[in-house]
């Protein structure tokens, strides 16, 4: 059964977690400060309305006004809510987090097989890309998505995940980085964090030292395919194999990707207009997609 298709069970699964790290990131200094409507109930409906497939605030709030209203009888009006998520921008990392925390995962016996990769979240791509300025002050830059061919304005999302047996790979850890950021500097961060098994990843990831250094230290192998060598025009044949078996370990987070876009829209932010506003369109997409695999495992 899909028990992320009502409101109850988020709604449940947010009140257990708010008293603690969500409610401090959501703290106010105002005599507001405790709200008819519930920061809890924003986030709910907030998700639920991702979850159902609803993109914008307005559709959201439209959607769980004409068909939710008896769960939500002080819902405000549209443009009261509004106002809403993005105030509680902070909440929506922390909220990743737990629903990460989560998501059951059957270890795999032996070696653990981990998979690092980027995925763009474009608020303007193309020629725009050079003339967007939303969020270029805090987090959004130019950079390049080598997949689709197209400059974005934007951040990347990055994920370090477990692959899984036939089942969709489960994310250990996740960030936002600028557009511009190279992906191996971005898992620098949290490489001191892993150890044991191995670590997969494309070729942007190559670096012999650290390859060295991994497996010494953190016995942590990382495997990416092969790069050719300055002025080598193609790979042997035993480096052609070597690539093509890295390439179909690391599929499952392409298909992850994938997955997280097509339920919740998370690549396309041409609508995002400030910092907050990515902030919330950025993590409150991710928490959904992890909530759909925590309540629906």
């Amino acid at each position: 059964m899909d028990t992320a298709s009502r409101p109850p069970r988020i709604y449940l699964f947010i009140c257990q977690r708010y008293r603690g790290r969500l409610a401090a990131a959501a703290q106010r200094q105002s005599n507001n400060a405790d709200p008819t409507f519930t920061d809890e109930e924003v986030l709910t409906i907030y998700v639920f309305g991702l979850i159902k497939k609803r993109t914008t605030i307005s559709e959201i709030h439209e959607y769980v006004e004409d068909h939710f209203s008896e769960w939500f009888p002080d819902l405000p009006s549209y443009q009261s809510y509004n106002r809403r998520p993005g105030r509680l921008s902070a909440v929506f990392a922390p909220l990743v987090e737990e629903a990460l925390s989560e998501v059951s995962c059957q270890k795999t016996r032996g070696k653990i097989i981990r998979i690092a990769d980027s995925m763009p979240i474009m608020l303007a791509k193309g020629q725009r890309a050079s003339q967007a300025e939303v969020a270029s002050d805090r987090l959004a830059s130019v950079g390049y998505c080598s997949s689709k061919c197209v400059s974005f304005h934007g951040v990347k999302l990055h994920l370090v995940v477990e692959r899984r047996s036939e089942k969709l790979p489960v994310p250990e850890r996740a960030g936002l980085t600028p557009g511009s950021e190279n992906d191996l500097r971005a898992l620098r961060r949290v490489l001191p964090t892993l150890a044991g098994g191995v670590l997969c990843g494309d070729k942007a990831y190559c670096d012999g030292p650290l390859k060295k250094r991994l497996a010494k230290d953190q016995n942590l192998d990382l495997l990416t395919p092969v790069k050719k060598d300055k002025g080598q025009k193609t790979l042997s044949a035993a480096d052609k194999l070597f690539s093509e078996a890295v390439s179909r370990v690391r599929q499952p987070i392409e298909s992850l990707f994938n997955w997280i876009n097509e339920k919740t829209g998370i690549q396309r932010a041409s609508k995002v207009r400030s910092y907050q506003g990515l902030l919330v369109h950025a993590f409150g997409r991710l928490a959904a997609a992890m909530l759909l695999l925590a309540l629906n495992p």
